[in-house]
């Protein structure tokens, strides 16, 4: 009798355990990163390209899986045509050209891969590195928050084909889903740097789950206006920014990942969520929306081996940002390792309006060196108790990340998961 009590009472310990690790961070009773997901992309071998993809492209087009496509140039979508990529394609992007792939204002791509047959965009170097290409730009006619609701992207693009904006916060650019994007970012002399996917007045009809951006020299992912909801997105070794908001945009982000380096970063620093709501204020419509950003269930982690020898030495800085009149809605995330956690510009005055534009509930900060500051103020203790308050149910932790998550140190198939006790979800399939 007292053998069958102890098997209930572990049965019952693992399933309560089981639904609490997945209270915060990223989500699911087995990790949604296998099989799809690769961490080790330069040990990939594709085969020889069969077919080229250059210029313009004006009428419905299909790519297929039986072909390695090569990407030479900026490509242009446009005329309102749809391009379809098949479930498993290969598109090697032609680094000597820093080709990529421009989705117009009208037209539509349709890359729905599959989890066991994603779609990859990736380098066609031997030896691949971050900025060997462009990336993915896709250009909406939903709102932003600049004046006359147009702007135009600042790359070494076709100038014609560059706009993005309007009024149409519905509007369909297609799909993304189960969808790799490996070393892109490249820099373009008088230009900014590409990103690995840039959303620049998109939709909320368009579909953007279970994508990968790895390597990026630029940001990983940047979203400029529009209205988008992000599902299951993982910025992996970026460079620049994992998560970058601008210019208005109105974004749900759910069960998304960024991994960080220490030893990876740019000049002007870089953050696993950077949120603003403009560059330069003079060119802003405030009657329009300005960035709002909700973020649930999201894991953003250094992956430092030693994360305290690697803050004392200053390669780590703050895992968000949060810029003057913008606003974001934090709720059971997990930010592990940083210098602080977030950081707010020194434009935001503490106060009940702006306290109330960022809001952190059900959080959990581990290992970080502080929790939230302002720019340049080394006093934190009104924002410490504020956010610490138990009305919010903040959790603060120190343990080390290979404690923290279920998986941490494999560099094949990791899963970061929060471990909560020892009894944990098994990662095996």
């Amino acid at each position: 009798m007292k053998k069958l009590i102890k098997i209930i009472v572990i049965l019952l310990l693992v399933v309560c355990d089981m639904n609490a690790q997945q209270e915060k961070g990223i989500t699911g009773f087995k990790s949604w990163l296998n099989n799809w997901t690769e961490f080790k992309p330069n040990k990939v071998v594709y085969n020889d390209v069969s077919q080229i993809l250059t210029g313009y492209i004006k009428v419905d087009t299909k790519l297929y899986k039986r072909n390695v496509y090569l990407l030479q140039g900026n490509v242009y979508l446009m005329n309102n045509a749809v391009l379809t990529i098949e479930p498993g394609t290969v598109i090697m992007a032609d680094s000597e050209s820093k080709a990529s792939l421009i989705v117009t204002k009208g037209a539509t791509i349709v890359a729905d891969g599959l989890e066991t047959d994603p779609i990859v965009f990736t380098s066609n170097k031997v030896v691949r590195k971050a900025g060997d290409w462009g990336g993915v730009i896709i250009l909406g006619d939903a709102p932003i928050n600049k004046f006359g609701n147009l702007a135009a992207i600042n790359f070494d693009t076709d100038a014609n084909l560059s706009y993005y904006g309007g009024n149409n916060s519905a509007s369909n650019s297609g799909v993304l889903r189960f969808v790799r994007i490996e070393y892109a970012g490249a820099k373009i002399k008088g230009f900014n740097n590409f990103n690995g996917l840039l959303l620049a007045g998109v939709g909320n009809k368009t579909i953007f789950e279970n994508i990968m951006v790895s390597y990026s020299a630029g940001d990983s992912f940047e979203i400029l206006g529009g209205e988008v909801n992000l599902n299951k997105l993982i910025s992996f070794k970026s460079s620049n920014d994992d998560y970058k908001f601008n210019y208005g945009t109105q974004c749900t982000i759910e069960n998304s990942l960024a991994i960080r380096s220490s030893y990876l970063t740019s000049t002007n620093g870089s953050r696993c969520m950077n949120v603003r709501s403009y560059d330069k204020q003079e060119e802003v419509d405030f009657t329009k929306k300005q960035t709002l950003v909700s973020a649930r269930n999201l894991t953003l982690v250094n992956n430092s081996e030693n994360v305290k020898v690697d803050i004392e030495s200053g390669l780590i800085k703050e895992g968000v940002y949060v810029a003057e009149n913008a606003s974001i809605d934090f709720k059971k995330s997990v930010i592990s390792g940083f210098n602080p956690a977030i950081l707010l510009s020194k434009e935001i005055a503490i106060n009940d309006l702006n306290l109330k534009k960022v809001k952190l509930e059900q959080m959990y900060f581990n290992l970080c060196k502080g929790n939230i500051f302002v720019e340049n103020n080394s006093n934190n203790e009104d924002l410490e108790n504020w956010y610490g308050n138990v009305g919010f149910a903040n959790v603060y932790s120190k343990a080390e990340n290979s404690e923290t998550f279920i998986d941490f140190m494999n560099d094949k198939r990791p899963d970061f998961r929060l471990r909560i006790g020892r009894i944990t979800v098994s990662n095996e399939d």
